[in-house]
Formats: structure tokens, sequence, C-alpha cells
């Protein structure tokens, strides 16, 4: 994000926020604090060092307003000249901590996986660690005196804002707009500097400001133990030792360094409270990308080439560990131009094999398969996203990085895979957003996603796909939480998009009628595994296996009658590893028998265009006889 993107914004929400009375207290805090550590030791140097040995331990008097010490110095004077010394102290640890948090906080997301988990570890074990404990052994190390420290409480601050940084960042770095940047090639220093720490800043400088209060305290606590400032310099830590013994004499005396110390720490919560109002946002897994399979040679790659197929999976598995399949061995293809649709119930595994198309798997899940090739390259080392294979996700709210504006988010995909100069890119971003169809394309594109509506959104990230030209669009689940008519808008926007650049399609839902309103073929998942692959013609009256008939019986039509009960499929759906070796959607099904207990039915031809896996397909008979046509296919043709 540009400085001229986020200056105007920022301005007019910190004037905003500086004009209510938490803004307004803030400001005049600092301003008293600031000028008091400015002119003070100027105006009042010379009476804080002034010794006075007619004045020894006075108390308080008109001409001496908190009394004298022990050598006959103000103590007024001292407490407000000891401002300019205790601040900058306090700002220099506080700089070392934030500066330490992040680079420890930030490193697992970017580094590799076992420098990450050693970093996290490293910094788990030190927030574990007693805090007063841990910085009084940093004061032992580095010794008595300022520098020292200074070291001591900056370093003391480091793992309580690394530990928070990093769970900050590990949530934002599961987003799919971070997933996006590291597909595009984005640096790990642009990765950092613009999607990770814009996302992170409100947390992140609220506790920065709240930190260096407790800075304050730490400091003024080691100086008044005698193991921070040293004589002749003073804070308030050290005048606060001075007078301790007298806090029953002159107990003014004894209390305006303490009061100062607190005094200022509310002044920095302040600070923080307007820079969390007026700054950044609180953007709440990074899935680390599966690792990657050996590429194949080219002679087993034109072992198995058909032509015209964009997209060829064979024996495509997604593991998790301890062994469980959540996508077991499925094959498919998808040919250039082709719509597919792929559909089930949730936790089918339909996301997750879109997910393996595209390298973006989250960690700790593996992906494997005989043949997975893309327009005749292996996608496991050449994923080609950005350009010629472009996702478009659930929830676009997630994809589209909330602390940037859509414009910019968009000409990063030019930039990065096209070569585009800035303006270049930026122009290409405008005429992308005005091909999806979304009005003054010039003027949203300097906005934010926040300003765009649900049905905006998606358009917005399907026109991020086509900054490219994408051979195949995965669009996974694009009309979910969207109103019937942005949902007919969107899905007609995917069939011009079709039309006006010939890529295939990928259409991923749970809606049959979405799927049927676009695609011309459609895959049924079930359990992980494909169970049938059929026309979008024949969904209809011409499914064969009992899942699909059931789904299609469960949605009504425009033709249902009101009376007619849909149907439904008792059980659930099992979790990955439950299935055993039969079939397993067999103990839901009404048309299982001993065989389809027993073993598992591949996927194979039923008819032209079309595969089933089942033993009993609607429409055959099983080994005891003819099976009545079941509830499913009836409630099919309701």
């Amino acid at each position: 994000m540009s400085h001229q993107d986020h200056e105007g914004p920022l301005r007019h929400r910190l004037g905003r926020t500086l004009r209510t009375p938490i803004g307004v207290t803030a400001v005049a805090a600092c301003l008293l604090v600031a000028l008091v550590a400015v002119l003070g030791p100027v105006l009042l140097g010379d009476r804080a060092a002034q010794i006075d040995t007619d004045a020894i331990n006075q108390g308080s008097s008109a001409a001496h307003l908190l009394g004298t010490d022990q050598l006959g110095r103000d103590i007024a004077a001292r407490v407000v000249v000891a401002t300019r010394l205790t601040l900058r102290l306090t700002l220099l640890a506080a700089v070392i901590g934030v500066g330490g948090g992040l680079l420890l906080g930030v490193a697992p997301a970017v580094v590799g996986r076992r420098p990450g988990r050693l970093i996290t570890a490293t910094v788990g074990v030190l927030v574990a660690f007693p805090g007063l404990l841990f910085l009084l052994f940093l004061a032992t190390i580095f010794g008595v005196g300022t520098t020292g420290a200074v070291f001591a409480v900056g370093l003391a601050m480091v793992p309580p804002m690394a530990r928070l940084v990093q769970n900050l960042t590990a949530s934002v770095a599961g987003s799919d707009y971070v997933a996006a940047a590291r597909i595009l090639g984005v640096g790990r220093f642009k990765l950092v500097v613009r999607h990770l720490l814009p996302n992170i800043a409100e947390p992140s400088v609220l506790f920065a400001t709240q930190a260096a209060g407790g800075i304050l305290v730490a400091f003024s606590g080691l100086s008044f133990l005698g193991l921070g400032v040293q004589p002749p310099q003073y804070d308030w830590g050290r005048l606060l030792n001075e007078q301790l013994n007298r806090i029953f004499v002159n107990p003014v005396a004894a209390l305006a360094p303490g009061a100062a110390v607190v005094l200022t720490g509310l002044m920095f919560g302040l600070v923080g409270e307007v820079l969390t109002q007026a700054g950044g946002r609180r953007a709440p897994q990074t899935p680390e990308p599966a690792p990657r399979q050996p590429s194949r040679t080219s002679g087993d790659m034109a072992a198995d080439t058909d032509g015209g197929v964009l997209v060829r999976a064979r024996g495509l598995r997604v593991t998790f560990p301890g062994g469980r399949q959540a996508v077991r061995g499925i094959s498919l293809d998808i040919g250039a131009g082709e719509a597919v649709g792929l559909v089930g119930e949730s936790g089918s595994g339909k996301s997750l094999s879109a997910l393996a198309l595209a390298d973006l798997v989250p960690h700790p899940g593996s992906v494997s398969a005989g043949t997975l090739r893309f327009d005749g390259n292996d996608l496991r080392a050449d994923p080609r996203l950005g350009t010629e294979l472009a996702m478009v996700f659930q929830d676009p709210m997630a994809s589209l990085n909330p602390a940037l504006r859509v414009g910019r988010q968009l000409a990063e995909v030019a930039e990065v895979h096209l070569g585009a100069g800035r303006a270049q890119a930026a122009a290409r971003a405008v005429d992308r957003l005005g091909a999806v169809r979304i009005p003054l394309p010039e003027r949203r594109a300097r906005q934010r996603p926040h300003e765009y509506s649900g049905g905006m959104r998606q358009r917005a990230v399907i026109a991020m796909g086509l900054m490219g030209k994408p051979k195949l669009i995965i669009a996974d689940e694009p009309t979910t939480a969207l109103d019937v008519a942005v949902q007919q808008q969107v899905l007609g926007l995917l069939a011009e998009v079709r039309e006006d650049s010939g890529a295939a399609l990928l259409l991923i839902s749970h809606d049959l009628a979405v799927v049927a309103r676009v695609c011309e073929r459609i895959l049924v998942m079930y359990a992980g595994v494909i169970v049938e692959n059929l026309p979008v013609t024949e969904l209809l009256g011409g499914a064969a296996h009992p899942y699909t008939r059931a789904l299609v019986g469960a949605v009504p039509t425009m033709t249902t009658d009101p009376g007619t009960e849909l149907a439904t499929i008792p059980g659930r759906p099992p979790e990955p590893g439950e299935t055993g070796t039969g079939c397993p959607f067999a103990p839901r099904c009404e048309r299982a028998r001993d065989r389809c207990h027993e073993a598992a039915p591949e996927l194979t031809g039923f008819g032209p265009g079309r595969q089933v896996a089942c033993w009993y397909p609607v429409g055959t008979e099983a080994a005891g006889g003819p099976v009545a046509a079941t509830s499913y296919a009836t409630e099919a043709r309701s």
C-alpha cells in the first residue's frame, strides 16, 4: 500500500478520533509531557543541580514546592528535569522490545517450517519464564548502569511481543489473499510489509504502547533497586529511591516520582487507544504449502498425454497425519473450455480436491498422485497459478486484503506475472473490474474491500483471476451466502467469462441447481471419492448412483407438489479414516447388499460419457433379484 493510498483515510480517522474525549485527553497529556521533557532541563536544570547546605532535607514550602533532598537540591525541579532521561531510556527500550518482537513474531511465517518451529518453541519457553525473574537475570548479565538496563528491559519485552505477533500473524497468514501473494511470487520482505504487518497493526500498536508503560515501570524499578541509572544521572526511579527513607517525614517528595511514573504510563495507554481507533485493523492459519512431489520425467508425461484434456489427475490423494485420507485416489479430466461441476455434501472432499490441483492444501496435509497435469505440465512442479490457473475462493472477504485497495491488489498480479509497470497494471485492474460489470471501476478500484457489497467482492475476486489469461478457473462455492438475485448475477458472469476467454471452469458447490445452471458435466463426490460422472442433462432423471438420486430428490423444483416429502439420507457421511473396505455409501444406502459392505466399487463406464461407482446402480438388478426403485429415485422424479 503506497503512502498516498493510506494517508488520506488515516488522516480522516485520526482527525475524527482526536476530537473525542479520549483523543483530546491523549493530545493534552502528550503535549504536557513533551513540553516538560524539552523545556524542563533548560529552565530548571541549574536549580535541580544547585546544592544548598542551609536547606538540607526541608519540607514543602513556597521556595521548594516538594522540599529538598539531603544536599539541599530542589526535589520538584529534579522530578521535572528527570522527565527527559526517563522518557528517552523508556523509548529506547521500547524500540528494542518492539523491533525484536516483530522480527521473531513474523519469522515463523516466512522462514522454513523447521526454523519456524524452533523460533516458536523458543519464544514459548521465554514467555513461560516469570517476567520479573527474566528481567533481573538480564540486568545481571548486562551489568549495572544505564546501557545495561536499557538492553535488559528491552529484551525482556521481546518474548511477549513476539508471542502476540506470532499469534496474529498465524491467523492472518492463513487468509486466502496471503496464499495468493505467495503463489504470485511476492518476496518475503514485501509479504511481511504489505500483507502481514498492515493487518496486525491495530493490536500490535495497542500492545506496544501499553507495553511502553510497563517498560517505564520496569526501568524505574531497576533504578530504584540501584541496577539502572547511576549517579550523577537520575531518573524517576532513582529519585524515588533517594526519598523513600523520608516517606513518613516528607511523603510528597517520595510520592512525586511515583506519581510521575503512573501518569506517564496512563498517557502511553491513551496514545495506544487513539492509534487503535485511527489506525490499522485487527485481522484474525498460514497453512504452509504442502510439500511438492518430485516431478515426473518427460517420458512419463508423454506416456499418458491425451489431446484436448486441460487437466488430468489420476490417483489424486490428500492425506493428513495419522493416515486419514480426505481425498482417496480420485481420477478426473477437464477438457479445454469445458465447465465441470463438483458436487457433494460438506466434508466430501470437494474443496480439498480443488486445492490439491492448485497446490494450496493446508499444512499438514500432503498431496500425492500418479498423474497430475495441467496443459501438459506437471502441476506439482509448476502450479501455473496467477496467469493460467485462477482461483475464486468461497469467502471473497477473506480473499481480499482488507488493508489494501482493491485496484492495488489486482494490479499486483499484472506486475508480478505479466511484467507490467505500476501505471499499466493499475489500468488493467480498472479494465478487469469493468469486465466483471462493476460500475464506476475507476472509483471502485480506489476503494477497500469493506466498501464493496458481497456480490461486488465476489466479482472483484473473479476480476483478479482474469488479470492474467486463465485457461482454467476453479470456483469454490462462489455463491455461498449471496442472495438469489446476486447468485444469478455471479453465475451469469462466470458463464460470460467462459464465453469471452474460452477458459475451462471447475465449479464446486453443494447446490445442484447452481451447478446445473452453468456446467456441462457433473462429478459427484462422497467420502473422498467420485461416485458418479454424468452429463448435466442426465442429472434430473438419469442419475444411476443412489447418492446422486438422493441429492436430486432433496432439491425441490418449481413443479414439485407442495405436499411432497423431500428425500432424506439417513445417517451421516463418514469422517476421513472411518471408511472401511466396502462402499462408503453402503451404511446409508437402501439398495446396499452384502457385496456393498465387503468391497468398494470402482468408477467404471455406464453408458456413453458416463461413469458410476456402484455395484447395483439404479435400474439394474442385485444378486438376490430385482431391486425396487427406491425412495431416492421416486423423490428425484418428483
